[in-house]
């Protein structure tokens, strides 16, 4: 992903420089020149989960996007990690603000990196405690779906498609592992 340059010094406004900073490091950044601060950019995390309904877990809770980007698309509640909560912090409130779901967190199921983006998704499994939902406003429906039921070609994001792969697949198994890997 092409990225804009940071322009200006977020300390002070002065332009900065792209240079590689004086302490060791080997990485162009923005350094500026006046107050010598370095600007970083990392990589932002998205935070979600997979929530289930019934003693098998066959139904999966999906919520409909009332925001782009892909509108009216199917997605797993996530959203980017807020500073000063955990990655399973932000999962939970994720899964309130989108679908209105009480749920009781579980296990992290997938980590896929999202190089192009500068992202990291982490999803966490989750049962719900009830089938009662209050989505938010970002939401236009949450509801649960068996696996074959899900509108495959209508899920919002490759990342979110993975997850729900990964899901179903263990479930079939058996047994719940970890899944880690990069999306290119």
């Amino acid at each position: 992903m092409q990225r804009t340059p940071i322009k200006h010094c977020r300390q002070c406004g002065t332009a900065v420089e792209h240079r590689l900073p004086d302490d060791g490091d080997t990485r162009i950044r923005a350094v500026c020149p006046a107050c010598h601060t370095v600007h970083y950019e990392n990589p932002l995390n998205v935070v979600g989960t997979v929530p289930v309904w019934g003693d098998s877990g066959q139904y999966v809770l999906l919520c409909k996007r009332n925001i782009e980007p892909r509108w009216g698309k199917w997605t797993l509640p996530a959203g980017f990690m807020e500073l000063g909560e955990t990655t399973i912090e932000g999962a939970a409130r994720e899964t309130d603000e989108e679908a209105g779901a009480e749920i009781e967190m579980g296990e992290i199921f997938t980590l896929m990196n999202v190089a192009r983006v500068g992202q990291v998704h982490i999803y966490y499994r989750a049962r719900l405690l009830s089938e009662q939902f209050n989505p938010g406003h970002e939401t236009i429906e949450a509801r649960l779906f068996t696996e074959d039921q899900i509108p495959w070609d209508e899920i919002a994001f490759r990342t979110v498609k993975e997850t729900l792969e990964h899901y179903f697949a263990d479930r079939r198994q058996g047994r719940f592992g970890f899944h880690a890997f990069d999306i290119a």
